[in-house]
């Protein structure tokens, strides 16, 4: 029996399979709120046959945004808009589904990446003064964040208790954190990105502070059939900065807080960062991490080949594996790697015919 075709217990969410979709931003909200394009884009994604579903990264707060035209979930405008989306792909497919919650920080307010990505300035339209854990902009000549007060710190804590809560009330069935990419969390994670001389600052236990509070405030609020996971850059891929060895820290930490499920990626922090992109270049960190934990690992980046995703669990680099370009181009990747490992998954009615004729149908 194929491994990446067996079942999978994230907290009391059980997936069919280890394949997730991993959260890709789509920029095509306005004001936070979903529109006819996320009907579209979730409902390929959601008759995919993949194991889990996560949504792309969501704002907690509208200066949390990647670009003005990134996803929210901060009031009741954007979650009634979300609502509507889910409804109409519950409609057809029961794939379990996550939102990844998300403040981007100092790498907040862009345009879209087909626009450019440049970062826009607080007085530009759709610009807006963006926040950090210090007063440090990610590139030199971009627009400088204002580090964060105590009492921004503590309203961003309480907007993703909030935000959590509207996730709960949506029918979705997980949550990750995202402390990826470079984006808040991760900022606050970082010595590079980090220079703050309060108790969110300096020594490894400070810098996980706000991470680990936003994490125990989440899952105070959800009920336990809520998986609660976190997403990581497991290195920053810069002298000095966050690493394997402090994020194996962080893991044990979350673990003992019972968290369900982490997802490693890496880098985004710095454009001094070098990364050696090549296939498979971030399973070792997960594989390193899942060493010391006990909650189920979701290795992701560049796993395009259905036996060697198959190996990585096998192997026992990860619990799961993640794809995101993958699966823009290619959404049924799911489909053909059960045709190649003997295995079945499920597929709307529509398409139970669709199988060539030369091969045994994986869709039930």
């Amino acid at each position: 029996m194929s491994l990446l075709f067996s079942p999978l217990m994230l907290g009391q969410l059980e997936l069919a399979n280890r394949i997730i979709i991993a959260p890709m931003c789509q920029y095509s909200a306005v004001n936070g709120q979903a529109t006819d394009w996320h009907t579209i884009h979730l409902g390929s994604m959601a008759l995919s046959g993949a194991g889990m579903l996560i949504l792309e990264a969501t704002a907690v707060l509208p200066n949390g945004r990647i670009s003005y035209a990134d996803l929210g979930l901060w009031d009741d405008k954007t979650e009634t808009a979300l609502a509507n989306v889910l409804k109409s792909v519950r409609q057809y497919s029961s794939i379990p589904m996550a939102i990844q919650l998300a403040h981007a920080g100092r790498k907040a307010s862009t345009r879209k990446p087909w626009e450019g990505g440049g970062t826009i300035a607080p007085d530009e339209p759709n610009g807006w003064q963006i926040i950090a854990p210090s007063a440090q902009s990610f590139n030199e000549g971009t627009a400088l964040p204002s580090a964060m007060t105590s009492d921004e710190i503590d309203e961003l804590i309480a907007a993703f208790v909030s935000s959590a809560q509207r996730a709960e009330r949506l029918g979705l069935d997980a949550i990750e954190l995202h402390a990826a990419h470079g984006y808040l969390l991760h900022q606050f994670l970082s010595p590079l990105s980090n220079q703050r001389l309060d108790e969110y600052g300096g020594s490894l236990e400070n810098r996980l502070r706000l991470l680990l509070t936003v994490f125990d405030a989440v899952k105070a609020v959800v009920s336990p059939k809520m998986a609660l996971g976190v997403r990581i850059s497991a290195t920053d891929w810069v002298d000095g900065g966050w690493d394997l060895v402090q994020s194996i820290v962080l893991a044990k930490e979350l673990d003992a807080r019972g968290c369900d499920f982490i997802h490693v990626s890496t880098g985004g922090l710095s454009p001094l960062q070098q990364i050696p992109v090549a296939e498979h270049f971030q399973v070792p960190f997960a594989k390193a991490i899942k060493a010391e934990v006990n909650m189920p690992v979701i290795a992701v980046g560049l796993i395009t080949d259905v036996n060697k995703a198959e190996a990585i669990l096998t192997q026992g680099q990860a619990d799961a594996i993640a794809l995101a370009r993958t699966m823009l181009y290619n959404p049924h990747w799911p489909w053909h790697a059960a045709a190649t490992l003997g295995a079945t998954v499920k597929a709307p009615p529509q398409y139970l015919r669709s199988a060539p004729h030369a091969v045994k149908s994986p869709i039930v």
